[in-house]
């Protein structure tokens, strides 16, 4: 397999010639596959955790992370971030207040979160499910505006057009529509990519909605609602424990949205449909 794009030295995918069958018919087609490589998160010079993640926008996924993950307060918190390539992998390397870093030692996780993880070594029942904070007002979507969101955001999947392996998430504006999307292997580390991206950009986070290209598990509500984004709409289905979060903070949780179908499971008061903006 040959790299064929690359940031630090890392690909983001790579491009290989492989057997391909269509019933009895074979040929050997070239094809493009997603990478994913250990990235492992440092405050003040101490390792955290390791995660395997498409290795792009990683300062992005490092302050998101630290946010939703609530390491920090804030996005000023995040004094100094530095990516270094390795051998193995890559080394985000953050700086962090003493005061922030205290609390974090002591949580005890150093241990590697999968792709498909959410608990990112998390050693206690306190630590795996936050009860996230109850999230402000926000704004009412429509459903046309919903469903077009979906269809701009799959045009703007840049990696994923390429090798169908990979999550997106995205930020929909009421007024500008799809303004920033973020990809990776990992589900919630496109949703941190994505909550880096807007924070570094001082996002209201009331002001627009969440879309996500994966099912809606806990751990996407509870770093939605982490930073106070007040919907989050996914394609596929949600969790029983994702619900009843979403119920408990006041966020709207919507699944299976395809087309112009969806589900509504929670707070249905900031999505606006067809025959509501008629009357």
């Amino acid at each position: 397999m040959d790299a064929v794009s690359s940031e630090l030295g890392w690909t983001s995918y790579r491009t290989g010639t492989f057997d391909s069958w269509r019933g009895p018919v074979h040929t050997a087609k070239e094809d493009y596959v997603a990478e994913e490589v250990p990235v492992v998160l440092v405050y003040n010079t101490i390792p955290h955790v390791v995660m395997l993640t498409t290795p792009l926008n990683l300062e992005d996924f490092a302050l998101g992370f630290s946010l939703t993950e609530e390491i920090i307060g804030q996005p000023s918190e995040l004094q100094s971030v530095r990516v270094v390539q390795r051998s193995k992998g890559v080394e985000v390397r953050m700086t962090i207040p003493e005061e922030r870093f205290e609390k974090l030692h002591g949580k005890g996780k150093n241990m590697t979160g999968r792709t498909g993880c959410g608990l990112c070594g998390a050693t206690t029942l306190e630590q795996a499910i936050r009860r996230p904070h109850h999230v402000g007002q926000g704004l009412a979507l429509s459903a046309g505006l919903l469903s077009g969101g979906f269809a701009d955001m799959a045009q703007k999947q840049s990696l994923n057009l390429l090798t169908g392996a990979v999550h997106a998430a995205a930020w929909l504006h009421p007024e500008r529509g799809i303004v920033t999307v973020r990809e990776d292997v990992g589900r919630h580390n496109a949703l941190d990519k994505l909550i880096g991206s807007l924070a570094k950009a001082n996002c209201d986070f009331e002001n627009g909605w969440l879309l996500v290209t994966s099912r809606a598990s806990y751990e996407m509500v509870q770093k939605a609602a982490s930073v106070g984004i007040t919907l989050l709409a996914a394609i596929s289905a949600p969790t029983a424990l994702a619900i009843q979060l979403a119920e408990e903070c006041g966020l709207t949780l919507v699944g299976f949205a395809r087309h112009e179908n969806h589900m509504i499971y929670t707070h249905p008061h900031r999505l606006q449909h067809y025959q509501e903006s008629a009357a």
